[in-house]
């Protein structure tokens, strides 16, 4: 059976010790890609998108900052806690997508008391254009060839040649394609729904959704830390069950609280 062949180069330029590569402009074209749906976004609800470069700026900084504390610490502990200084090497590689959801709680977090944004209203539209940089960065990874499948017979399996010759998982794309499903439910649930029941209902369903098809895609990777743990499950499926759960409970309180809501206005204009 014939496989594709993957062999695509992960620098689209060099200039000296100056690289363009493809996952940086994935990486960095999806966050100015999810400005542009802010601004659309902060526009229909009659809010001041002024205020979207700076928070640019935070997310940008959390996802970094949280996503390489999260790999190098959960991933590779033995390498970096002897190795601390290469901590700093951000442009090696080594990004993990769960710390950078934490790094950008926090500095949402940190966006919405300085610029006197509801956190909950900013968190729930942020989920959107999230859902996108989350497919665009696996798409990085293809261009990396990084994050493998397990050795597959399929038909549309890959051969990541600069890695060796097994026709392996495409889990980069099974990733992605599975992003921009839920970035397009995303945008239903948003338009669909009242804005305020967006604004309690997008998180929980961000979380859940893309964190279980972490969970189930990490079946078919090849582990990524580089230790063992002596249970069943990998890394990334230990670090994806909170976020599973802090969205079905989050769920589940969206639902509680718009109930209640609707019974004190029903009672209140009865």
């Amino acid at each position: 059976m014939e496989h594709l062949i993957w062999n695509a180069d992960p620098t689209i330029f060099a200039l000296g010790p100056l690289e363009l590569r493809w996952y940086g402009l994935l990486f960095v074209g999806s966050f100015f890609l999810g400005l542009l749906i802010l601004t659309r976004i902060y526009k229909r609800e009659g809010k001041d998108p002024a205020v979207l470069d700076a928070l640019l700026i935070y997310v940008m900084v959390g996802a970094v900052l949280g996503s390489r504390l999260v790999h190098c610490l959960f991933y590779e502990p033995e390498y970096y806690l002897s190795h601390p200084l290469e901590i700093l090497k951000i442009w090696k590689g080594g990004l993990a997508s769960h710390g950078g959801l934490a790094g950008v709680l926090i500095t949402l977090y940190l966006f919405a008391k300085r610029y006197h944004t509801s956190y909950m209203w900013l968190l729930s539209r942020v989920a959107i254009p999230g859902a996108l940089t989350a497919a665009f960065v696996r798409i990085g990874n293809l261009f990396n060839s990084e994050i493998l499948g397990l050795p597959s017979d399929k038909p549309w399996a890959i051969i990541f040649s600069r890695v060796d010759m097994v026709p392996r998982h495409p889990v980069q794309l099974y990733e992605a394609l599975s992003y921009l499903i839920i970035f397009v439910l995303l945008i239903a649930v948003y338009r669909r729904v009242t804005p305020a029941f967006a604004t309690k209902i997008l998180p929980g369903v961000f979380l859940v959704t893309v964190f279980t098809a972490r969970f189930l895609l990490e079946y078919t990777k090849t582990r990524q830390e580089s230790y063992t743990m002596d249970i069943p499950f990998t890394t990334g499926q230990m670090l994806s069950v909170p976020y599973v759960i802090l969205g079905i409970l989050w769920i589940i309180w969206a639902y509680k609280s718009d109930s209640k809501e609707s019974s004190h206005d029903k009672a209140s204009h009865s």
